[in-house]
């Protein structure tokens, strides 16, 4: 057997059975080897960056590693944005891409390009293999560094012809629980238990890694126990049911006005998974003044990186929370709760209205409760963060570190592949999805049943509210003047389309469309004034938020 069948015979013993990819010169022996294999379900895209999109959509929404091909040059250079996507938000990936020859490595030859040194910054680690016999121990302990301690992409690079070298014997098997775990010390939790014991104000502020560490079940015993109000990160949402008395919902930037003053009057912010990102805390200094922070996760270089924590506990997000809730005392916060509910602001959106609250008012009561949510970057992420009513961790599939615009449609894309009985709806803007729209041809030719519902305001609406705030209303480029027909558009892949001016237009669309059986295309017309708000204007404390 050649490299590229023991390439496929390893990513079998690891458990792999899905990729993504699209095929090029230097991994054409891969495919070679795949065309006769069997075994992996492969999906090829429009575009290697839709591939590395759907890989991560994958791993998001299924909690395995997702696998992405691509071949050498620019189909290499094609997945840097989605591993960089995957880096800053800690999302399990391996990639392999394909290389010109060992022979004419450094020569500059056709589709050459240095991949390891590109991508260096936004990789836990990377390989270029330079021999077959390599190719076992390397992917294996690929896979770990991928999903051991904080996760994240690995990328592997093969020459061509080491995929078409032949090999006598080689050795290899798949990773045992043994070689996952890491070492973890016995922590002395006596002084964080005593600090959450004595507070009288405290908040939960709950992260991606709550998610990742498998640990939501945990945090949901841990903050009823302490009948404690959570507030979320972006990523964090669904650790636990928007619609639990507890939760608050997204705090920070666009947090509602209740969750940044409770953090704000705070007297015990309990952190965990989180990083605390210039998006949540704005000015450092007025992040809860008047709170000790106790902060839970597994990566030791995030403790007092942008925030100082009074204490903080590095290891497994998910043994932490079965040990601290073991020892803490069962809470009563119903004054503070109540405190916290007196915050709400006054404002309300006309229930008439063809406002995004109302617009996920109608998706909320149309879809299934455990629909798997995709989004690309701009207002329409926030909306659907603030607005939906998610109920388990790994509902949310969104672009968070790196705020990726065209993200969106093919991580609804591998999101759909992973969860076949599942609704899956991409919510996107007009902006991101002019951007990876050629992903369509992906769903069309799949058939896959993936709901879109577009906010389309014929602007890059998060822009251009920032022109309006801060640029004294120069709105420059920021207009999309080109009215697309989206239902002409969708109508070219067969897809069912509609677009909507109102409520009952919507309510229409949803109940005549077979929602979660065929693919349809749902264009929201919405104002262009329509803002994200609150807003805290940069550089500012969390409850020096602007309101609508």
């Amino acid at each position: 057997m050649n490299g590229a069948r023991l390439l496929l015979d390893c990513l079998k013993k690891q458990g792999v059975d899905t990729l993504f990819g699209y095929p090029g010169g230097a991994v054409i022996p891969f495919y070679d080897a795949l065309y006769e294999y069997g075994h992996f379900n492969h999906t090829r895209t429009a575009h290697e960056q839709g591939a590395i999109h759907a890989a991560d959509g994958y791993a998001r929404s299924s909690g395995k590693v997702g696998v992405c091909i691509a071949t050498s040059g620019p189909g290499a250079t094609n997945t840097v944005t989605g591993i960089a996507t995957a880096f800053m938000d800690s999302i399990p990936l391996v990639v392999i891409t394909g290389q010109v020859p060992t022979t004419l490595l450094g020569r500059d030859s056709f589709q050459e390009i240095d991949i390891t040194g590109v991508t260096m910054s936004i990789t836990k680690h990377n390989y270029l293999v330079r021999n077959v016999e390599d190719i076992p121990e390397i992917i294996k302990e690929a896979f770990k560094i991928a999903i051991t301690g904080r996760p994240g992409p690995v990328l592997i690079d093969i020459p061509k012809d080491i995929f078409l070298a032949e090999y006598e014997e080689c050795l290899f098997d798949n990773l045992n629980e043994d070689e996952i775990k890491e070492y973890e010390e016995d922590l002395d939790l006596t002084d964080v238990v005593k600090i959450i014991n004595e507070s009288k104000r405290p908040v939960i502020y709950a992260g991606g890694g709550i998610k990742i560490a498998n640990a939501s079940n945990e945090f949901n015993e841990f903050a009823n126990k302490l009948d404690t109000p959570v507030v979320n990160t972006l990523m964090g949402l669904g650790s636990i049911d928007r619609e639990s008395e507890l939760s608050l919902g997204l705090v920070g930037m666009h947090g509602f006005r209740e969750n940044n003053l409770a953090v704000t009057n705070s007297d015990l912010i309990i952190a965990i998974g989180a990083r605390f990102s210039d998006r949540v805390i704005g000015n450092s200094k007025g992040f809860a003044p008047k709170a000790n922070i106790i902060h839970i996760d597994i990566d030791a270089t995030e403790m007092n990186k942008n925030k100082k924590s009074q204490y903080h506990v590095v290891g497994d997000v998910k043994k932490i929370l079965q040990k601290l809730t073991k020892y803490v005392h069962a809470k009563d916060n119903t004054n503070w709760k109540e405190n916290i509910r007196n915050y709400k602001s006054e404002y309300r959106v006309d229930k008439d209205l063809f406002h995004p609250e109302n617009i996920f008012s109608s998706l909320n009561k149309k879809l299934d409760k455990d629909v798997l949510v995709a989004t690309d970057v701009g207002q329409h992420q926030l909306w659907t963060a603030q607005y939906f009513n998610f109920k388990n961790d790994r509902q949310f599939i969104t672009s968070g570190g790196l705020g990726t615009m065209g993200f969106g449609l093919g991580a609804a894309i591998g999101a759909q592949v992973a969860n076949k009985n599942k609704q899956v709806m991409l919510v996107t803007g007009d902006g991101s999805f002019n951007m990876n729209c050629n992903e369509l041809l992906t769903i069309a030719k799949y058939k896959l049943p993936i709901i879109i519902v577009l906010l389309n305001n014929k602007t890059l609406g998060m822009v251009r509210q920032w022109q309006n705030l801060f640029c004294d209303q120069r709105y420059a480029e920021t207009d999309n003047d080109f009215n697309t027909d989206y239902k002409l558009l969708t109508k070219v892949y067969g897809m069912k389309g509609y677009s909507v001016d109102s409520i009952e237009e919507l309510d229409e669309a949803l109940s005549d469309c077979n929602l979660g059986k065929d693919p349809v295309f749902i264009e929201c017309n919405i104002d262009k004034d329509f803002g994200v708000y609150p807003i805290v204007p940069p550089g500012k404390n969390i409850d020096e938020l602007v309101e609508a």
